[in-house]
């Protein structure tokens, strides 16, 4: 199988080429249909995206499996040892609304462990990458999560209903709230320091966490479901039970305070 400097290499180039796509549809209102099903939005820009690098990744490696938010899931990346779980927009929402912080999120699972991620704003033309053997970066650049300990006091991106009581059967901490639409971009920011932590309690999509993930914990932060399981993808339900994203201590004060 390819070595990872190539795999990381791949998805790199591949999601700087997703770049100019989106942007030719960004703040031009952009075709958008709704998914149904509490799905969400999406639009004309997710789909072309999408159509790039599926066509980009899968001739480079037709043996790895496939699933992307804007493709019909089937069985077969279930038996792929190596798979591309993409979202080719992330933040759709903030897309739409023209907001500058959505991003490209591209990674490879290996036997259900991410092995090399980018995520990729063009907006901001601001790179993250990883592989599972080598340093986060941020345009080339090395980037570390805080040395945070505690969770009173600690910036966290979250959304308001994650700060609910019965989120916290040992007590709500004190946390410095922020937000920012795309999943993979507040993964990101924790990997770079900017905010100590990242949470989220509902069912996780892979595609939205599956790059920024791999990327925080190559920063030196902890990644784990919304209880502190380790995470796992290419799972036949690609959900995962919400997320948490710290730095050790801060990550251990989080779970503890869950119950």
């Amino acid at each position: 199988m390819p070595g990872l400097d190539t795999d990381l290499g791949l998805l790199v180039d591949a999601a700087r080429a997703a770049g100019p796509i989106a942007m030719q549809h960004f703040r031009r209102n952009p075709q958008v249909w709704d998914k149904g099903g509490d799905a969400g939005p999406v639009t004309a820009a997710d789909l072309a995206v999408n159509d790039m690098l599926a066509t980009r990744l899968q001739a480079a490696r037709p043996d790895y499996g496939w699933l992307s938010e804007e493709t019909p899931d089937g069985t077969d990346r279930l038996r792929a040892r190596r798979v591309f779980i993409i979202d080719p927009i992330d933040g759709t929402r903030a897309f739409i609304d023209g907001q500058d912080s959505f991003a490209h999120s591209l990674a490879i699972a290996e036997d259900g462990v991410i092995i090399a991620a980018a995520v990729y704003l063009p907006a901001k033309d601001r790179m993250y990458s990883a592989h599972a053997q080598g340093p986060a970066l941020c345009n080339g650049k090395l980037i570390a999560a805080s040395a945070a300990i505690e969770a009173n006091n600690a910036s966290v991106l979250t959304s308001k209903p994650n700060m609910a009581a019965g989120h916290w059967p040992a007590g709500v901490p004190t946390l410095d709230r922020a937000f920012r639409p795309s999943l993979a971009y507040r993964l990101c920011l924790v990997a770079q320091g900017r905010y100590d932590s990242m949470l989220a309690f509902r069912p996780t999509w892979e595609w939205d966490i599956a790059a920024g993930a791999l990327i925080a914990e190559r920063a030196g932060a902890v990644a784990s479901d919304g209880k502190g399981a380790a995470l796992k993808f290419n799972e036949a339900d690609p959900r995962t039970a919400g997320i948490i994203v710290a730095p050790r201590g801060l990550h251990a004060d989080l779970i503890a305070r869950r119950g």
